[in-house]
């Protein structure tokens, strides 16, 4: 066989190869060999089938495992004319040239390799930065809205104007075009003022009634509210005020670090002031990674990590965001792509820089979770998934083999992947405030 390698760039490689048809004839006599010692044809006895027969019961199979078997050896032989180990492709291999004629099959090939990534100094690529301050004045608010959390509810004596903050104890009825609608009653219903907790407008106009007092409220319905038979509708509620609540004052002392820090023998309000001030440094922390950090950090090594990449992966990425934009389209619009594939090429064409980035960022994390020797384990994905599932109310077993039968687990794992990598990174250039 004539076979000529071509290795296009670091991640890419073309195999071309004319294959004679006396090497398809000297594979189709070997395997039907094979197939004639264990054969079951009727009127032979195992292993006593002739050769013809073989080949007249199995002829079209018989060719096309000698044409595979052909084109493994091409493929055997181009990889290791290219020196590329097996270990180091990425996917199928793409045979996308297969001419037959009556004397030879001519054909070609593309692979693709798993890119070589060089890391070099990437810790000088982070640059240090300030730990979040966290003032005293935050931590004391903190403990106060603790403290309210814990704090019971008391009718008030005065019949005084309701206020931020207060909790109304209502009747209502609500009603569009004038019938009342599902879901639209009830009675000695407790609403916390400014807790946005009813429709945009609602609470505000219980703001200076008083006790025993009702009230007509109009608002409308946002337009991207749940039921679909009220969105964007005007409503008006009929609302009459039972009582007014408002929260106890809780005096801050050990005792009630005590309840704040259950199981904890030395509970006491410095203890608390501490861990209370740890608790919001760790989510100013949480909150600058995941918004500026962790997003800026990860384009700095998009941008000066330089290393081929494998078109197929590329163009992978390209399919599933086409497929995403397709959903958006009309089917007038998916008809012009369907009938004009330079109107689809231009199209893919808008989504290969974006398709790109992410293709480098996700190797690049690869190679940054070996260097760092971060690892996520399924176990650990199992984990995430039934916590988040549970602080949605949903099935935890139930959600992770939605994720499982979706084929998302690896996409999770590897987000998870994203996160401790980029996390340990920033983690050591942190300047104490």
């Amino acid at each position: 066989m004539e076979i000529k390698s071509n290795k296009i760039d670091g991640a890419n490689a073309t195999i071309e190869a004319t294959i004679l048809s006396e090497v398809i004839n000297a594979n189709l006599e070997k395997i039907a060999k094979e197939l004639a010692k264990t054969a079951s044809v009727q009127g032979f006895r195992k292993g006593k089938v002739p050769i013809a027969i073989v080949k007249k019961q199995y002829g079209e199979k018989l060719v096309q495992d000698a044409e595979s078997e052909a084109l493994r050896e091409v493929l055997t032989q181009g990889l290791a004319d290219l020196n590329i180990a097996n270990e180091a492709l990425i996917g199928e291999p793409n045979i996308y040239k297969f001419d037959k004629s009556d004397d030879k099959i001519e054909v070609a090939i593309k692979v693709a390799m798993r890119p070589e990534i060089e890391l070099g100094d990437y810790a000088s690529m982070i640059k240090d930065f300030d730990k979040p301050a966290v003032s005293d004045a935050d931590v004391e608010k903190r403990i106060k809205d603790l403290s309210q959390s814990q704090s019971p509810l008391s009718d008030i004596k005065r019949n005084r104007k309701m206020k931020d903050g207060d909790t109304a104890v209502i009747d209502f009825e609500g009603s569009v075009d004038g019938e009342v609608f599902e879901g639209g009653t009830a009675e000695n219903f407790e609403l916390l003022l400014g807790s946005g907790q009813f429709i945009p407008g609602f609470e505000d106009q219980l703001i200076g009634v008083k006790r025993d007092e009702e009230v007509v409220i109009d608002v409308t319905f946002p337009e991207n509210y749940g039921g679909k038979e009220l969105a964007g509708k005007p409503a008006s509620f009929k609302v009459k005020v039972n009582g007014i609540k408002v929260k106890d004052e809780v005096v801050i002392d050990d005792e009630f670090a005590k309840k704040m820090l259950s199981g904890q023998e030395d509970a006491t309000v410095e203890e608390l002031t501490k861990q209370v001030k740890a608790q919001i440094e760790n989510e100013e922390l949480a909150k600058l990674y995941n918004d500026d950090l962790k997003p800026a950090l990860l384009e700095t090594f998009v941008k000066d990590l330089a290393f081929d990449l494998p078109e197929f992966v590329v163009d992978q990425e390209i399919d599933m965001a086409l497929n995403k934009k397709a959903q958006t389209m009309s089917e007038e619009e998916v008809q012009v792509l369907r009938d004009s594939e330079e109107k689809l090429n231009e199209l893919r064409d808008t989504f290969r820089d974006d398709a790109q980035r992410s293709v480098r960022a996700t190797f690049i994390i690869d190679a940054l979770a070996i260097a760092e020797n971060v690892k996520v384990e399924e176990q650990e994905v199992m984990q995430t998934i039934y916590y988040e599932a549970m602080q949605s109310g949903q099935d935890p077993k139930k959600a992770y083999d939605q994720y499982k039968d979706a084929g998302y687990l690896p996409a999770v794992q590897m987000s998870m992947v994203e996160d401790k990598v980029l996390s340990q990174l920033l983690n050591s250039k942190i300047k104490e405030a």
